[in-house]
């Protein structure tokens, strides 16, 4: 068998597994949704960062330059700890495209900066649904290296939503809503 064969029978073995873990979900398959989320909402915080106007323009910005250095620490690290899980996380853009449960507009970027910062809010309630879920399954699977890291990542998820939820003069929670329009669980 050919180098080329042999990739290929290792590419349709993956595809033939994502298929399965997809339809019944496991820690590894919800975490490759959260890493697609991630990479994802790398585009969104930077379209944030670019089109941001108004008073709060300077504050917004230093706060959003952090957490694009947070998510990309983020998606580096829980793709690290896959890797770990021998697992293998989404990695091209293809995949982002096709696990990832955030929304994106080219005409976020006409939004004032009120509604920029609700929907980055949002975007954090969203991701955690996801985290919650592969937080489980890993308990599940006893897999405590990810279900630690993932809940480290749902605290951080915690405060951001909070204090982007302080800017619009909000409670953490206030106006929020999990939307779950996911009937399969995957």
């Amino acid at each position: 068998m050919s180098n080329q064969e042999q990739i290929e029978a290792k590419y349709q073995a993956e595809l033939k597994q994502a298929d399965i873990d997809h339809h019944k979900p496991t820690a590894g398959a919800m975490s490759g949704h959260i890493v697609a989320n991630l990479w994802y909402f790398d585009v969104k915080l930077h379209q944030a960062l670019w089109y941001l106007k108004g008073e709060q323009t300077l504050q917004l910005q230093e706060f959003y330059t952090k957490l694009i250095e947070q998510n990309r620490r983020q998606l580096d690290e829980l793709a690290a700890v896959l890797l770990d899980e021998n697992e293998l996380p989404p990695s091209t853009v293809a995949e982002y495209t096709k696990y990832t449960k955030l929304s994106e507009d080219a005409r976020f970027k006409y939004m004032a900066a009120s509604e920029i910062v609700a929907t980055t809010a949002q975007d954090f309630v969203t991701a955690d649904m996801f985290i919650d879920r592969a937080i489980i399954l890993a308990q599940r699977e006893h897999r405590p290296a990810l279900a630690a890291y993932l809940t480290e990542m749902r605290g951080y998820n915690n405060r951001q939503t909070r204090q982007l939820q302080a800017l619009l003069g909000k409670t953490a929670w206030e106006g929020l809503v999990e939307v779950d329009d996911d009937d399969d669980d995957d």
